[in-house]
């Protein structure tokens, strides 16, 4: 999958590369250290710095005997033999390592995320305003291109983070622990693919994934606002209007993620983020692409609450599943607790296949399409494209 695409790098980058790379050969090394360190810098590499401390070594020792005796041939040996391998490997080590690092100085930086080829002036969330960074000890400062401010949270499929985008715009960059080897990063990749064609009206758009490096990542747009779950615990539940508006625009959101070929998998309350102009659904994609991942370690796939009677009994899944899930959403956000609670597992999953739960708690608009979808026959519950006809109507 074509994650993001190289920008040509101009003359005058060329030019002063090979000048930078110059440097060690006109001052007869003396340089080395100081433009290999600014190497290190420039392409984020630890190598380099090591290379630049082992350069910085060598010349510091011939510098230190030279101003120590007023001739050459007063410094005794074999420290005359170690001044002048010091000296030839800063000149001659450099001007070779310094040219064949030209092209990686070139191109560092340039490459540019495939989504800056739309305006994300026009569809990204104003984000909240952060006035230093808010990293915890231990997290990294840079994920790929992305520059971290802060984490927002941590979850079973890995650690999200605000971070800033070469363009400037802020994003929200989710770092997937289960992704492990070749083949899972391949399968997510493909399943990403496929998440990146949803239409974005009431989605967090899918800017840029990465599946190599150290870090498998994938970036989406950051929507400055609580998650539906953070809101409900916080001030309760919905009032009719806005359960209405919530039921319909997250029912729009499942609908084109269905039309996109994508099965959500693990649609709840804290995937849906309430953005400025509304909610915004999340996460779409990665649970079908961690599925056989998280099956061969040994981990649920799903959010026990908020997961349907076919995701329970292993059989197939599909975009039903979205809608039953989507269905003990607004009950909790009607109530302020899953429709089929959330004490032990075994509990859980029991009345998730056997209760049906009191809907009297929804607006009357809503009881009938939330009871629809709530069906333990995937087959009899209607889909996200009825549900939002039937509440429109």
């Amino acid at each position: 999958m074509q994650q993001s695409h190289q920008v040509r790098p101009s003359g005058g980058a060329w030019a002063a590369a090979v000048v930078w790379a110059c440097l060690p050969l006109f001052t007869c090394g003396l340089a080395t250290p100081f433009s290999i360190g600014f190497a290190a810098f420039w392409l984020r590499s630890l190598w380099h710095v090591l290379a630049a401390s082992g350069y910085l070594v060598a010349i510091g020792s011939f510098v230190i005997a030279a101003l120590a005796y007023n001739d050459f041939d007063d410094i005794p040996q074999p420290l005359a033999g170690l001044v002048s391998l010091g000296l030839l490997v800063s000149w001659i080590g450099g001007v070779i390592h310094s040219g064949i690092l030209v092209p990686f100085m070139v191109r560092a930086r340039l490459r540019a995320p495939a989504y800056k080829r739309v305006d994300l002036r026009q569809r990204t969330t104003a984000p909240t305003v952060h006035s230093a960074h808010h990293r915890r000890p231990g997290e990294p400062e840079w994920i790929g291109h992305y520059r971290v401010l802060q984490s927002l949270g941590r979850g079973g499929q890995g650690s999200v983070y605000l971070a800033t985008a070469p363009n400037g715009v802020r994003v929200a960059v989710k770092v997937l622990r289960d992704l492990v080897d070749e083949t899972a990063r391949a399968r997510f990749a493909r399943e990403v693919d496929a998440a990146r064609r949803v239409a974005t009206f009431s989605t967090a758009r899918v800017l840029d994934v990465n599946i190599s490096g150290q870090h498998a990542y994938i970036v989406s747009e950051y929507v400055a606002g609580p998650s539906l779950e953070q809101l409900v615990r916080k001030h309760g539940p919905r009032d009719e209007d806005s359960l209405t508006r919530l039921a319909l625009s997250t029912a729009g959101a499942l609908a084109a993620i269905h039309k996109a070929g994508v099965v959500h998998r693990d649609f709840k309350p804290s995937n849906v983020l309430i953005g400025h102009d509304g909610p915004r659904v999340i996460d779409f994609g990665i649970a079908r692409a961690l599925d056989q991942v998280t099956v061969t370690s040994g981990k649920m796939m799903g959010t026990p609450p908020y997961m349907s009677p076919e995701q329970l009994t292993g059989e197939a899944v599909g975009p039903a599943s979205d809608v039953f899930s989507w269905a003990v959403t607004i009950m909790f956000a009607a109530t302020g607790r899953p429709a089929f609670g959330e004490d032990t597992v075994p509990a859980v999953f029991n009345r998730v296949l056997t209760v049906h739960p009191d809907l009297s708690p929804l607006p009357p608009a809503l009881r009938g399409i939330v009871g629809a979808c709530l069906n333990k026959r995937p087959e009899d519950r209607p889909s996200a494209s009825d549900a939002m006809l039937a509440i429109i109507h």
